[in-house]
Protein backbone atom coordinates (compact mmCIF):
# COMPACT_ATOMS: atom_id res chain seq x y z
CA UNK A 1 0.00 0.00 0.00
CA UNK A 2 3.02 2.38 0.84
CA UNK A 3 4.32 1.91 -2.56
CA UNK A 4 0.88 2.56 -4.40
CA UNK A 5 0.61 5.60 -2.41
CA UNK A 6 3.97 6.78 -3.55
CA UNK A 7 3.27 6.40 -6.98
CA UNK A 8 0.37 7.39 -7.49
CA UNK A 9 1.26 10.82 -5.24
CA UNK A 10 4.35 11.12 -7.61
CA UNK A 11 2.44 10.71 -10.78
CA UNK A 12 -0.08 13.43 -9.76
CA UNK A 13 2.71 15.25 -9.21
CA UNK A 14 4.30 14.59 -12.19
CA UNK A 15 0.93 15.66 -14.13
CA UNK A 16 0.62 18.59 -12.32
CA UNK A 17 4.14 19.69 -13.09
CA UNK A 18 3.87 18.92 -17.03
CA UNK A 19 0.45 21.02 -17.00
CA UNK A 20 1.68 24.32 -15.01
CA UNK A 21 3.34 26.87 -16.76
CA UNK A 22 4.83 28.23 -13.71
CA UNK A 23 6.37 25.05 -12.34
CA UNK A 24 9.71 26.11 -12.01
CA UNK A 25 8.56 28.92 -10.12
CA UNK A 26 6.36 27.20 -7.80
CA UNK A 27 9.36 24.22 -7.44
CA UNK A 28 7.10 21.40 -8.69
CA UNK A 29 9.88 19.69 -9.89
CA UNK A 30 10.91 19.24 -6.05
CA UNK A 31 7.97 18.11 -4.94
CA UNK A 32 7.45 14.96 -8.25
CA UNK A 33 11.27 14.34 -7.23
CA UNK A 34 10.66 13.67 -3.92
CA UNK A 35 7.78 11.58 -4.25
CA UNK A 36 9.78 9.48 -6.79
CA UNK A 37 12.27 9.01 -4.87
CA UNK A 38 10.26 8.01 -1.75
CA UNK A 39 8.42 5.54 -4.44
CA UNK A 40 11.65 4.42 -5.70
CA UNK A 41 12.40 3.60 -1.53
CA UNK A 42 9.68 1.68 -1.49
CA UNK A 43 10.13 -0.09 -4.66
CA UNK A 44 13.26 -1.71 -3.37
CA UNK A 45 11.89 -2.38 0.15
CA UNK A 46 9.18 -4.08 -1.64
CA UNK A 47 11.90 -6.09 -3.93
CA UNK A 48 13.82 -7.01 -0.54
CA UNK A 49 10.64 -8.43 1.51
CA UNK A 50 9.76 -10.40 -1.31
CA UNK A 51 13.07 -12.17 -1.79
CA UNK A 52 12.82 -12.77 1.96
CA UNK A 53 8.66 -13.85 2.36
CA UNK A 54 8.20 -15.34 -0.82
CA UNK A 55 5.28 -15.54 -2.16
CA UNK A 56 3.44 -14.55 1.55
CA UNK A 57 4.58 -10.98 0.67
CA UNK A 58 1.45 -10.99 -1.51
CA UNK A 59 -1.12 -11.74 1.39
CA UNK A 60 -1.00 -9.37 3.62
CA UNK A 61 -3.28 -9.11 6.99
CA UNK A 62 -5.51 -6.40 7.19
CA UNK A 63 -3.49 -4.80 9.95
CA UNK A 64 -0.38 -4.53 8.06
CA UNK A 65 -2.14 -3.10 5.10
CA UNK A 66 -3.83 -0.52 7.48
CA UNK A 67 0.19 0.20 9.10
CA UNK A 68 1.01 0.95 5.31
CA UNK A 69 -1.72 2.71 4.49
CA UNK A 70 -0.75 5.24 7.51
CA UNK A 71 2.73 5.41 6.39
CA UNK A 72 1.88 5.82 2.79
CA UNK A 73 -0.17 8.62 3.65
CA UNK A 74 2.06 10.03 6.49
CA UNK A 75 4.77 9.92 3.63
CA UNK A 76 2.98 11.40 1.35
CA UNK A 77 1.66 14.66 3.64
CA UNK A 78 5.56 14.93 4.90
CA UNK A 79 5.91 15.57 1.69
CA UNK A 80 4.11 18.30 0.85
CA UNK A 81 4.75 19.79 4.52
CA UNK A 82 8.50 20.14 3.09
CA UNK A 83 7.78 21.18 -0.32
CA UNK A 84 5.51 24.21 1.38
CA UNK A 85 7.85 25.20 3.75
CA UNK A 86 10.16 25.46 0.91
CA UNK A 87 8.24 27.35 -0.83
CA UNK A 88 7.32 29.85 1.91
CA UNK A 89 11.15 29.95 2.37
CA UNK A 90 11.66 30.75 -1.64
CA UNK A 91 8.53 33.16 -1.88
CA UNK A 92 8.28 32.75 -5.28
CA UNK A 93 5.26 35.45 -5.21
CA UNK A 94 7.12 37.70 -3.23
CA UNK A 95 4.26 38.13 -1.38
CA UNK A 96 6.28 38.52 2.17
CA UNK A 97 8.77 40.92 0.46
CA UNK A 98 5.66 42.81 -0.15
CA UNK A 99 4.46 42.61 3.22
CA UNK A 100 7.48 44.18 4.93
CA UNK A 101 8.03 46.75 2.50
CA UNK A 102 5.14 48.26 3.87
Amino acid sequence: MTLLITIFSAVTATLIWYIREDRKKLKLDTLSLMYWGASLMWLVDAVTEYLEKGTDFFNPSVADMINDSFLGFSVTAFGLIIWIVNLLISDPKNIFKSKSEK
